[in-house]
């Protein structure tokens, strides 16, 4: 779990008992936006976007980063084990090796504005979610490999009914390809179709007390962790994570 904190900013816990084992210092850091592991190579990476850089993590707390050259926010690895990063501000996909060496961009289509999250599908298309405060547009779409056209679409007008937005942060994919939307404003979790139709809520807000940011899924066990955090005056003052079974 990460913590927005300048030191152990990273906690480590048991899954089945949820007791902390220990903390893993981001040495230099200085804001956090998303974390995100590579099962393959044992490591952690996290996203710095005053730094501009992404932070590496060893499980044994060896710690290396690399510039990203733009603001990064999103976090996710794909099936070749390389690291994707969300660039918001320039609306690209930056993909890098795990040693950190810039192995491509793509530009996103014009109507995916303010992505936060994206992840690659072994189809080697990719699902972004977009949309922030000034933004007309708030959803999620499923972009072609190349990046130049939108193959499947859930968006439209920012709203609270159902099948709209107002914030969709953050994503998560099943083994079947079904996905899972964080909605930060309307304080849920969205379940989506492989073509990206709504089925349900997974997560509705009087089942949490704040604000959703972030969440991973452990499709073995078949539970969510969603962050719930509680804002006063535009800053974080607690949060805790909230797991469900789905």
């Amino acid at each position: 779990m990460l913590r927005g904190k300048e030191r152990e900013a990273v906690e480590v816990y048991d899954v089945i008992t949820y007791l902390l084992q220990r903390y893993l210092t981001v040495p230099n850091a200085k804001g956090f936006n998303d974390i995100t592991s590579c099962e393959h190579f044992l490591c952690l990476y996290i996203s710095d976007a005053v730094v501009e850089c992404v932070h590496r993590l060893g499980l044994q707390g060896s710690a290396t980063k690399w510039p990203v050259s733009d603001r990064p926010w999103g976090l996710s690895v794909n099936a070749d084990h390389n690291l994707i990063v969300t660039c918001r501000k320039i609306r690209k996909i930056k993909e890098f090796s795990p040693q950190g060496y810039l192995l491509r961009k793509v530009d996103l289509p014009d109507d995916v504005t303010s992505p936060w999250h994206t992840l690659e599908l072994t189809s080697g298309q990719f699902i972004v979610c977009h949309g922030d405060c000034d933004d007309p547009v708030h959803g999620v779409s499923m972009v072609s490999a190349d990046g130049c056209q939108i193959v499947h679409s859930n968006s439209g007008q920012p709203g609270s009914d159902t099948g709209q937005y107002n914030g969709p942060a953050h994503l998560a994919v099943d083994n079947n390809e079904f996905v899972f939307v964080v909605d930060v404003n309307n304080r849920r979790v969205t379940l989506l179709s492989p073509t990206l139709n709504y089925i349900r809520q997974v997560v509705s807000r009087d089942q949490v007390k704040s604000r959703l940011w972030t969440q991973c899924l452990d499709g073995q066990r078949r539970r969510l962790y969603v962050t719930d955090n509680e804002f006063k005056d535009g800053k974080v003052t607690t949060g805790h994570v909230v797991v469900f079974s789905i």
